[in-house]
């Protein structure tokens, strides 16, 4: 036998339990509460539909919301391509000029300039807007 879905039990259960976007904390941890409930026994078809939903609601907030903030840090890339090239400081002040320019930027005491940055990005083949705030 194949249960069929109805739409008036659906629109009960849409009633019940008013799935909505999730905005805070709270709410994403009340379609979860949901979502287990759900999870650990014999779906109708409706309730199958509203667990696909509220999956879907918190996977969009989750990732919003837990997504780690990517933000630029020329730093982090000057050292990371630094160790991986196997290039030393040495080959740095080459790039950038001066030794005390090369110890001031590996300190952080001085931002990459948009030369300095032109010339990084040569010197490793890669996009100069990596070595820019």
């Amino acid at each position: 036998m194949t249960l069929t879905f109805n739409p008036d039990k659906y629109k009960d259960l849409l009633t019940a339990y008013l799935p909505k976007l999730i905005k805070t904390e709270a709410e994403n941890e009340q379609a979860l509460g949901i979502v287990e409930d759900l999870m650990h026994r014999e779906r109708t078809p409706e309730e199958d539909e509203l667990y696909q939903l509220l999956i879907t609601l918190i996977e969009k907030f989750e990732q919003e919301y837990y997504q780690p903030i990517q933000q630029n840090n020329p730093l982090s890339m000057l050292l990371f391509l630094l160790e991986e090239s196997e290039k030393s400081k040495d080959d740095l002040v080459l790039v950038l000029g001066t030794e005390d320019s090369v110890n001031n930027i590996l300190n952080g005491q001085e931002k990459i300039n948009t030369e300095q940055a032109r010339r990084l990005g040569e010197f490793f083949n890669v996009e100069s807007s990596l070595f820019i705030e």
